[in-house]
Order: C-alpha cells, then structure tokens, then sequence
C-alpha cells in the first residue's frame, strides 16, 4: 500500500523530459479516515478541487500552448493524488505533443482518474477571485495556546438556539506530513444546527498549527468534529489552500443538502 513516504516529497527528483503518468502517486484515504473514525459509508459528499496555473504542451508543429485548469477529484474515490506528483506529472506534458487542447484535457482527466480510482473531471480555465460569503471569525479577542494536535474539545455549541449562517476564517494552518513545510488556508463553515461557540470555533481551528496532516484530511476531520461536537445537521466545509508549485488545492465536503448551488472561486490570497 502506497504511504506518503514513499512518494517524491521531500526527495530531489529530475524534471521531467518526457510524457510520464507513471509519476502520479495515489495515496488510498482509507487508512486516514480510519484514524478520525470514518468507515466505507461516508458522512459527507464533495471534492478535491485543484487549481493548475503552470499547464503547457506542444502542438503537432512543436509550437508551445500554455492554459489554466482546474481540476475535480471525487471525494469518494478511493485515492487522493499526492500534489508533488501531480506537478510532475503536468511538467512532463510540456514536451509532449497533441493535435488539439481537448486531447490534452482528455489525457489529463484519464490519467487522474486512474490515479485516483474515480472519474476526474478537468476544464480549462480557473474560477473567479472572490471574497468568501460570511462572517468572519478572526477579529475575536481571546488567548490561545494550544497549536497542536487538533483539540475538538474547544468545539461546542448553544443546544437552545438553531441557527442557519456561515463562518469563515483566514486563520487555518497546518503542516505537510512528510517535509514539515507550513499550509495555509482559509476555511469557510456553513450549517444549519445548534449555534456553534465562535471562540471556540477560533481556538479548535488555531490547533491544527503544528499539525502534520494532508489538506483533504484535515477538512474531513474539521467537518467530522463539527458533525460530533456541535450537532450541525446540515454542514458544508471548504478549505482554499494557498498555492505552492504551480497548484492549489480546495477540498469541500457537504451533506448532501448542502453540496448543490455552490459556486467555486479563489481566495484572494490564491
């Protein structure tokens, strides 16, 4: 079983000089959602959304093509793509050859899609920059001390009082798990439940700071805590990662009432 150790994290590997979708590592989502308690049956619907602002390849006269992508991994697939071996593998399309740009879309969501174990969809192009809806949470005045591990226990909510609102924050950070490097995000928190403890809220997500954890399990394991600890009914939970090496990526998991209407878009910070 592929770990994320035995990826190309944090090992020096040549630039590709050729097409190579052998260089996509899955990782399976299993042995991470074991961890927090999620079995086969899944609590949440959504995707990995995946930003691509370095794409380029040749046409069949050897010119080069540039464009923008995105791309969208199912939540239920059975593979996350590793996000260094996704670079890779998109560097090694720039000396390959294609008679068309919906060839090179085609090669690209066949590939990720045997990656992943799961339809990929891709489009050419990047959503819009846009503000988050909601209101934000960082302006509370409160101590914190705890940056680790994730402390679901400063989640709580008012059992008296059902409220419908979203909450967002600039705040989320966490830690790559195999090189330590920092990630960093902005989350926005939809629901429908018992009114969720601001300060709280603040605090539980300041203690993924020292955590070591992948993007999508750490949004899993946010809208898990939230499920558990405050009694939100209906949830949606998006996390927009800031870009490293030419991506970003933006998991989103919803109950199902919550996953249709939604528009995407980039942080501004993205």
């Amino acid at each position: 079983m592929n770990t994320p150790h035995d990826s190309s994290l944090g090992r020096e590997v040549a630039y590709p000089s050729q097409y190579d979708p052998g260089l996509l590592f899955p990782i399976p989502r299993a042995t991470a959602r074991a961890e927090i308690g999620l079995a086969a049956a899944l609590p949440f619907v959504g995707q990995d959304r995946w930003h691509v602002y370095e794409l380029g390849w040749l046409d069949m006269r050897g010119k080069p093509c540039v464009a923008t992508a995105t791309l969208w991994v199912p939540a239920a697939s059975p593979n996350l793509v590793e996000s260094k071996s996704l670079k890779l593998y998109l560097n090694s399309l720039n000396a390959a050859r294609f008679a068309s740009a919906a060839d090179v879309r085609a090669r690209i969501a066949a590939d990720l899609s045997a990656c992943a174990g799961a339809g990929v969809t891709v489009e050419f192009g990047l959503p819009p920059v846009a503000d988050a809806e909601g209101e934000s949470i960082d302006g509370l005045e409160l101590d914190i001390d705890h940056y680790g591990p994730p402390q679901a226990g400063f989640l709580h909510a008012d059992g008296g009082e059902a409220v419908a609102e979203t909450l967002v924050s600039a705040l989320l950070k966490s830690n790559c798990p195999v090189t330590g490097q920092p990630d960093w995000a902005s989350v926005s928190i939809r629901y429908a439940g018992p009114r969720i403890d601001r300060g709280g809220l603040l605090r539980y997500l300041a203690s993924y700071r020292d955590h070591a954890e992948f993007h999508e399990q750490c949004v899993e394991r946010i809208f898990l805590d939230l499920v558990r600890h405050c009694g939100c009914h209906s949830l949606d939970v998006e996390a927009r990662y800031t870009r490293r090496g030419g991506l970003d990526i933006n998991p989103r998991r919803s109950t199902a009432d919550f996953a249709a209407g939604h528009r995407p878009f980039r942080d501004p910070r993205q």
